[in-house]
């Protein structure tokens, strides 16, 4: 595929930014000017949806000026076949062609450029540091030092407006010096894609994978508008089902409200999901939003809500996680979870914070895609305290610089409001409007359980004590704090009792909840023991349900377990207190928390205005709400350009994935599927569809598990159960002696 002009019809010399070779032997020439000029457009369009179209234009204009090197070129040539015997000084490693265009930017651009420096530099290795002590990590400081680069093109004939372009960026970055990280992570978003998509169209011939091919989000409100419609008519005159169309109404007509900050507080079993969904669909209709981003919790609830929604739109729905199953995957889907170029996004918290501090290019990739988006978090509540501060900045700017309208969807509101103390100031979101003209009166019709508090908090309950009381109840459910606790229940209790832990795989958990709601429908025994993971999501439908001590917000989510469709005049949902405290850490502080506010009440422990007072003691609890100090690291430098980008992003983990390590286990078909990991290596779609049939440990307990030979490493930074006894068909991963002592969650 060659450039219409490229410059080698002038000079006589042909210029390589890619090489693809046919099926026939021969080669086709991706010309260097021609992609240059490719990706300046598409990031020129990119960066136009947040009025920075100059700043994107030039960064695609310079990203490659490297390549340009003698040494560049003669890299390609002889790595692609192109030309063997091409000569390459210095050795066979790649040859750096990013700097380049980082140093020409600050040499026209002075300050400019070094805004464009961080991306050009970073478009392949990641956003860098401005410095480091560690030089394997090339800090941008050092890498603009070495004129070198800037030498190995001064030689070169490169088309005048390619090097000086007839633009001059005036955009300013948005927010000021507090948004120019986030700005330029944008810009970087904007460079990175452009590139994979030029370069991608050449080497798939011209053809790319196909682009905007899914339905508009009016067509989308449509199917929506008639599915809602069906199911009002077949819904049974219960009061529930009476609160659930009120809540839905008062959604929609919410929707045409200026773009900003929502709140939709509804009990739990209200209608959440469908009434975010229906002010989300028509919100994007009437104000021009481009997609809908629905962002969950948990990835072991996040297929239900998937599910849900791909039944109503069939494939305009794309879920980005790692448990996404191939068989469901399409060309067209896996294109959009890599930059989210779809009409609805379903993901995860972790997959959508931690891109919006991430360094590294195929997790920036999609971020201008968030750009003018209507974004739902469904439990908002749990949003992790160690990283509120720097999350709260980051939705403030996207709401006020970027179009972004946020929908907070839960039944316990947390109390996300700035606030200040002695000595500390919280800068959390103003302006936040309830979509609910009278939640407390939501609260008041939808009361179906009554909930009983432990009337000494100091004094612990045995599981043998708690067991027998189970014992008396034909449907019950148990949510308990550690897969432990869960364990030690269990093999206490009758035989037929479930267990549910994330110590069963993805898989395996699916096939245990379809049963017990099953079990629960034809109103045979169902005793459930269960660790805080059925809380969140999981639509099941108990008489009785018994939470062991914890946060306020997850006893409320327990008890939405309980008499969820009103067939009860009341349920029943009794808090004990557990032999065990909970883990140290954020479920010791929930349960502190919720120990001093209930201690000597007499109020409802379910009263709504009991939670903004649970979040705001539970916050004040927090070590730190930026505890790896994120914003420091964005911030306290960038008036002088100098931003952490890389450090920030290795410390903004919302899940600490450093101590633990996935196994894959024995269940369904997973045997086969390990089978061909061993034989082939991990296949993208092998290890998409293996990531049903693994379980996170502590690495700890992998190292000893291998030395056992219990679990084996199948693959480099691979391990899979290697004897049949680790895993269990009704407990999952099973480990004896010290190791059952691990106070693992979920």
């Amino acid at each position: 595929m060659n450039s219409t002009r490229p410059p080698s019809e002038q000079s006589g010399k042909r210029y390589l930014a890619h090489v693809r070779q046919n099926a026939d032997g021969s080669f086709v020439i991706h010309d260097l000017e021609e992609h240059l000029r490719g990706v300046a457009r598409l990031s020129e369009e990119f960066a136009s949806a947040f009025g920075s179209a100059d700043w994107g234009n030039l960064a695609g204009v310079w990203h490659d000026l490297g390549k340009y090197s003698s040494a560049f070129q003669n890299y390609i040539a002889r790595g692609s076949g192109f030309d063997p015997d091409a000569h390459i000084e210095g050795g066979k490693g790649r040859v750096n062609h990013s700097s380049a265009g980082a140093l020409h930017a600050v040499e026209i651009l002075g300050g400019k450029g070094r805004l464009l420096a961080y991306l050009i530099a970073g478009h392949h290795a990641g956003l860098p540091d401005w410095h480091s002590d560690e030089n394997a990590l090339s800090p941008l400081s050092q890498r603009l030092e070495d004129r070198q680069h800037l030498q190995a093109i001064s030689a070169v004939t490169i088309p005048e407006d390619v090097l000086h372009p007839a633009i001059t960026p005036v955009a300013k970055p948005l927010g000021g010096v507090a948004g120019l990280a986030l700005w330029l992570r944008m810009l970087f978003s904007c460079l990175v894609d452009g590139d994979f998509l030029d370069t991608e169209k050449f080497m798939e011939g011209g053809k790319g994978q196909p682009r905007g091919t899914f339905s508009s989000i009016k067509e989308l409100l449509e199917k929506f508008d008639e599915r809602m419609t069906k199911l009002t008519a077949e819904a049974k005159p219960t009061p529930v089902n009476r609160v659930r169309a009120e809540v839905l109404r008062q959604s929609r007509e919410r929707a045409s409200d200026t773009s900003g900050l929502f709140s939709l507080t509804v009990p739990t079993g209200g209608g959440k999901t469908l009434s975010s969904l229906a002010f989300a669909l028509t919100h994007a209709v009437r104000h021009q939003k481009r997609r809908i981003i629905y962002v969950i919790p948990y990835t072991s609830i996040i297929e239900q809500t998937a599910g849900i929604f791909r039944d109503i739109f069939g494939d305009n729905v794309v879920e980005h996680h790692s448990n996404l199953d191939p068989e469901k995957e399409t060309a067209r889907s896996r294109l959009a979870t890599e930059n989210w170029d779809a009409s609805i996004i379903v993901t995860t918290n972790v997959q959508f914070f931690e891109s919006l501090f991430a360094a590294r290019t195929s997790s920036c990739r999609k971020l201008h895609n968030i750009v003018n988006s209507v974004v739902v978090l469904d439990e908002a509540q749990l949003l992790n305290p160690e990283f509120l501060q720097p999350i709260m900045d980051t939705m403030n700017l996207l709401s006020q610089h970027y179009g972004v309208t946020f929908v907070l969807s839960t039944a316990t509101q947390p109390a996300l409001n700035s606030r200040e103390g002695f000595g500390w100031k919280f800068r959390g979101l103003n302006d936040v409007r309830e979509i609910m003209t009278d939640p407390d009166a939501l609260y008041r019709d939808l009361t179906r359980v009554k909930v009983e508090i432990p009337l000494d908090f100091h004094a612990r309950r045995g599981w043998e004590e708690i067991a027998i009381e189970l014992r008396t109840h034909e449907s019950v459910l148990a949510v308990v704090n550690t897969r432990r606790d869960c364990r030690e229940l269990h093999r206490l209790m009758p035989e037929e009792t479930i267990h549910l832990s994330a110590s069963m795989c993805g898989e395996h958990r699916s096939r245990v909840v379809g049963g017990i709601r099953e079990r629960l429908k034809q109103k045979v025994l169902t005793r459930v023991v269960s660790t805080q993971l059925v809380e969140a999501g999981v639509d099941i439908d108990f008489p009785v349900v018994y939470r062991a001590l914890s946060g306020l917000d997850s006893i409320a989510q327990a008890a939405g377990r309980c008499n969820r469709e009103g067939a009860l005049d009341l349920g029943k949902v009794v808090v004990f207190v557990p032999p065990q405290c909970a883990p140290p850490g954020t479920l010791r502080r929930a349960e502190q928390t919720t120990v001093s506010l209930l201690s000597g009440s007499e109020s409802d422990p379910m009263a709504r205005e009991l939670f903004t007072r649970y979040f705001e003691h539970f916050y004040l609890k927090a070590d730190s709400l930026d505890k790896q100090g994120i914003q420091d690291l964005l911030t306290t430098d960038a008036r002088g350009l100098k931003i952490q980008f890389r450090t920030a992003a290795e410390k903004f983990k919302l899940i600490d994935d450093v101590e633990s390590q996935a196994i894959l286990v024995w269940y369904g078909e997973s045997q086969i599927l390990i089978g061909k990991l061993k034989k082939d290596g991990p296949e993208r779609w092998l290890m998409r569809k293996l990531q049903r049939y693994s379980v996170n440990m502590p690495r700890c307990v992998v190292i000893k598990l291998v030395e056992t030979g219990e679990v084996q490493e199948v693959w480099p930074g691979i391990f899979a159960q290697a004897v049949s006894t680790l895993y269990d068909d009704k407990l999952g991963v099973i480990v004896d002696g010290a190791l059952n002592a691990e106070q693992l969650i979920g």
